[in-house]
């Protein structure tokens, strides 16, 4: 699987294998329902036999979880559930005693209204430091009941939530995610210089580069628009924004080997892309137009060529096919594909349709769309349980699902639960990765359990044949 050479470890991004690790629901090593970074460290040597190159980590900082570990209440720790930092400190001396780097994800974009910095925020004044390292505005209306725009959160409803500190005309605050997910200044220099501080805490324990979510939003325009029909196009891609991927590169290069970069940026404008990988900015970002194509060879192939056209000359592009945020690869080509462009301002939209799905298709044009990716010049993401040809679990129960995409819409949206489901160890689907035998898991139903082997085994009919794996 790996494309790496013996011995390489300058750029060793270039034509590698990451594979993503969900580790909520990845493996469970103590039987308490949660899977956990002793689970991830005990199953490195099965990613190595695989061949990866890298295992990125979905956020395992502490957090009071209403999105999925992106709501981060201490970006210097480990989230108690998963580990602790001494815990991580092993699982990255296993993974790089095997040859494998360590990416972690970094959400620079906000914290959670648990962080420290929040809860100081609350308890000062208006126009306080504390209050500017956030961004705040006064309300529209009488008394300032209403909104300063109308600005609506990409999990539902409105971006502004209002602080009730008492006072008789309260301040508001952006959340362009879930209300327990307040947006962060970036034009505040403290916030800038903690962000550094804290990838620098990182670095220095061995780890070897950070996907950066959300990676096209954190600086917005210096002043808010206000009212109704308010311009939305100054929450995204400022022009400053490349100053802070600057800084963060010089970070990088002051190790020896150099540490990494990848941005999640969506991004409709190719030359706008092409920024985020200009040189001195991040080494790569996520291909992601060739993941929202429909099934058309025309399409796929128009989008390859235009991610060559955009990827840094030297870096080439970050290719996946599916991660924690859309439905699986082989639910979605399961799917009669509709020959359109994905909508610029809802990319994800045809990612996680629910029309019907023909899983014996989907499966074929799966392994298909697999020996395409791999055959592609650049870097190779495999989200976890792909390698195995999981289906999008799209009869979850209500009460087992967790993502605000799902609550702030009442429903309206399944939201990425179905493909956060723990994965199955094992054929029998009583031992899947993080449900203890005899107790109930903590964790949404596992996805459908497999005929034979575990997910890392190349058992005869394991599923593992849904990947090219060579």
């Amino acid at each position: 699987m790996s494309h790496l050479k013996d011995g390489e470890s300058g750029a060793w991004w270039r034509n590698a294998v990451a594979y993503q690790v969900y580790v909520r629901s990845f493996k469970d090593s103590d039987g308490d329902g949660l899977g956990d970074l002793a689970g991830v460290t005990q199953a490195l040597p099965d990613l190595a036999d695989l061949g990866v190159d890298a295992v990125w980590l979905n956020p395992v900082y502490p957090s009071p979880q209403h999105d999925h570990g992106y709501d981060i209440a201490d970006y210097r720790d480990i989230n108690p559930e998963y580990g602790t930092l001494e815990g991580f400190d092993a699982l990255v001396e296993t993974a790089h005693g095997l040859g494998i780097k360590v990416l972690m994800d970094i959400v620079p974009n906000h914290s959670s209204n648990e962080h420290e910095w929040f809860r100081a925020a609350l308890a000062a004044p208006a126009g306080s430091p504390e209050r500017a390292r956030y961004i705040f505005a006064e309300g529209e209306g009488a008394g300032g009941e209403e909104p300063p725009n109308d600005w609506p959160s990409i999990f539902g409803g409105s971006a502004w939530d209002r602080v009730d500190d008492g006072t008789d005309d309260p301040q508001w605050f952006l959340h362009l995610f879930d209300s327990t997910q307040p947006d962060y200044n970036w034009r505040n220099e403290e916030v800038r210089e903690e962000f550094l501080s804290v990838l620098k805490f990182w670095f220095d324990r061995g780890v070897d580069g950070f996907r950066i979510d959300v990676a096209h939003g954190l600086v917005k325009a210096s002043e808010i628009p206000r009212g109704a029909g308010a311009d939305e196009s100054v929450l995204w891609t400022q022009p400053e924004l490349f100053e802070v991927y600057a800084s963060w590169r010089r970070l990088a290069e002051s190790y020896d080997p150099p540490k990494y970069f990848v941005g999640e940026a969506w991004v409709k404008d190719p030359e706008l892309l092409a920024r985020f990988t200009a040189p001195g900015e991040l080494q790569q970002s996520f291909a992601f137009d060739l993941l929202v194509q429909p099934w058309f060879a025309h399409r796929l192939r128009t989008s390859i060529e235009r991610s060559f056209e955009v990827a840094g000359a030297e870096e080439g592009p970050a290719w996946a096919l599916a991660n924690h945020d859309v439905f699986r690869l082989v639910t979605r080509l399961g799917q009669v594909p509709i020959d359109k462009d994905p909508d610029p301002f809802d990319m994800l939209a045809d990612a996680r349709r629910t029309t019907e799905v023909d899983l014996a298709l989907g499966t074929r044009r799966a392994r298909a769309a697999a020996a395409l990716m791999f055959a592609l010049p650049g870097t190779v993401y495999v989200y976890q349980g792909e390698e195995l040809g999981l289906d999008e679990v799209l009869d979850l129960p209500d009460e087992a699902r967790q993502d605000p995409m799902w609550l702030r819409t009442n429903g309206a949206e399944l939201g990425r639960d179905g493909c956060r489901v723990p994965l199955p160890w094992s054929g029998g689907g009583r031992d899947d990765g993080v449900r203890p035998r005899g107790r109930g898991s903590r964790m949404a139903p596992p996805a459908r359990a497999l005929p034979s082997a575990g997910p890392r085994g190349r058992g005869e009919g394991s599923g593992l044949d849904a990947l090219p794996l060579p």
